[in-house]
């Protein structure tokens, strides 16, 4: 037995509470691929804060705290401004909030691309902070380098290739990659070096299918699709994009819910209710005890 935080939805407070850690280790989600197959496909979604990841986590492998986070949570245009202080905070939490599935964290733009040594620094500073299981970062062959210098130092790595959004100032943009034969080849000889180096896994993120499938074929560990393949090893998706919390549709996200409209009608009713006097009722007041 150990102890995770969990939130007692009664007060919306985080209590430690005993509980059996049995998470899905590294070497665990590694091993799903096995000599090129992967029988029972990988579930990642996003997650930044604890009472997320306390619902996602029982149908998760993986918990994603995503540098998408500066869009999602903080407003920004792009994920670039993120920090390390950021991406710790809401790691932590995540990791508080969760006790199955296996947490990676995201390596905010700047941490790591300068030396391995730089990027050793601050993974080990996310593993220290959070308590997560790896990190992921942004890059194909220019990152291996950095990839092996981590995991033989006992830092598991989740690579990511194709559109990085990271290096959106150079894409000039978010559309798909690996529509020239030049750029599909790059993107498979990417994540060959990545899996050479010793990455667990790797995110394939918006390319045209057939490379997705492609690299899926050329690599050992698992990839993981985001606008990719069902033929991927595993899919991941923004949870808010999955759960409907955005006007804006990405071609690759399937909404599973609405919550966006079933936010708005709560919140109109309770402005309607408060605006009537008839919220709060007799039910959600303290009444003098009857002597």
């Amino acid at each position: 037995m150990s102890t995770t935080f969990q939130l007692d939805t009664a007060t919306s407070r985080a209590h430690p509470t005993p509980a059996p850690m049995k998470r899905l280790t590294i070497p665990a989600i590694r091993a799903r691929k096995d000599d090129g197959v992967t029988t029972e496909p990988i579930v990642m979604l996003t997650a930044y804060t604890a009472r997320q990841a306390q619902l996602l986590d029982a149908h998760c492998d993986l918990l994603l705290v995503g540098d998408s986070l500066g869009q999602v949570i903080y407003g920004l245009s792009s994920s670039v401004p993120v920090t390390l202080e950021m991406m710790i905070n809401h790691g932590a939490a995540v990791v508080r909030g969760s006790y199955h599935a296996a947490v990676v964290v995201d390596m905010p733009f700047g941490t790591y691309e300068q030396s391995p040594e730089q990027a050793f620094a601050n993974a080990a500073r996310l593993l220290k902070e959070t308590g997560c299981a790896a990190i992921k970062l942004e890059g194909g062959e220019a990152m291996a380098e950095t990839v092996a210098f981590l995991t033989q130092r006992g830092i598991p790595v989740m690579g990511h290739v194709g559109l990085t959004p990271q290096a959106v100032n150079v894409l000039g943009g978010y559309k798909a990659r690996g529509r020239s034969e030049a750029e599909a080849q790059k993107i498979v000889d990417d994540a060959r070096a990545l899996d050479a180096a010793g990455a667990f896994a790797v995110v394939i993120e918006g390319v045209v299918e057939p490379i997705a499938i492609a690299a899926t074929k050329a690599i050992a560990c698992p990839t993981i699709g985001i606008g990719g393949s069902a033929q991927c090893d595993g899919q991941v998706l923004v949870t808010e994009d999955m759960c409907g919390l955005f006007e804006r549709v990405p071609r690759f996200v399937k909404r599973y819910a609405n919550l966006a409209e079933e936010i708005e009608t709560a919140a109109a009713t309770y402005a309607s209710e408060v605006r009537a006097r008839s919220f709060p009722g007799p039910e959600q007041t303290y009444q003098p005890r009857k002597s």
